[in-house]
């Protein structure tokens, strides 16, 4: 990745946790030594209104300060989005797509009519509910992703997390550990074609 920005768009619903997971994603990077971004883009939504968040990692400083209109990978937290936003905009043929659903790549590749692009999917909801006793699945879809790119190290990337899960979580450490079980979970769940 010498040299080179790799960008990612983050796809969900207000209060799943896309701005969160693409925060984590970055104190992840920064820790391993990579310069980050991220960032939300969002206005006056209610909870459920669509939302998007932005990272960019790169081994050099980044000096873009613009949106993000050619992701290299795109997550998707909300499978219902697909149908009224266009997740694969600007996403190229070499590009990574994972999608928070339980049906199988090659369906999710058919009903978006995905030219190019490697899908993923993993059941980060059922995932969720079954770890953290509610359907938010922010951090589960860190698992996939982190498995889908191979961008950080999962052990470095899980530490981070729980890192700065505990610190935000100081008085619910189950909450942490169900966050933690459902990135590894996810991680390893998560299917390609």
């Amino acid at each position: 990745m010498e040299n080179e920005i790799l960008e990612i768009r983050w796809h969900g619903r207000g209060g799943q946790g896309a701005k969160t997971a693409a925060l984590l994603f970055a104190d992840a990077a920064l820790s391993s030594g990579k310069h980050m971004q991220a960032f939300p883009e969002y206005g006056p939504e209610r909870m459920g209104a669509p939302v998007a968040a932005f990272n960019r990692i790169s081994d050099n400083p980044i000096t873009l300060h613009c949106g993000i209109t050619s992701p290299k990978i795109v997550i998707v937290l909300d499978a219902s989005l697909m149908g009224k936003v266009n997740v694969a905009d600007g996403l190229p043929n070499d590009g990574i797509l994972i999608v928070n659903t339980t049906l199988a790549p090659s369906e999710i590749r058919k009903n978006i009519s995905l030219k190019g692009a490697k899908v993923y999917t993993v059941d980060a909801s059922g995932i969720s509910k079954k770890e953290m006793g509610r359907e938010i699945p922010n951090t589960p879809m860190l698992g996939a992703l982190l498995k889908a790119s191979g961008l950080l190290d999962f052990n470095l990337t899980l530490k981070e997390t729980e890192v700065k899960l505990n610190k935000k979580f100081a008085a619910k450490p189950e909450i942490v550990a169900g966050n933690i079980k459902a990135i590894k979970r996810a991680y390893e769940e998560v299917r390609s074609e």
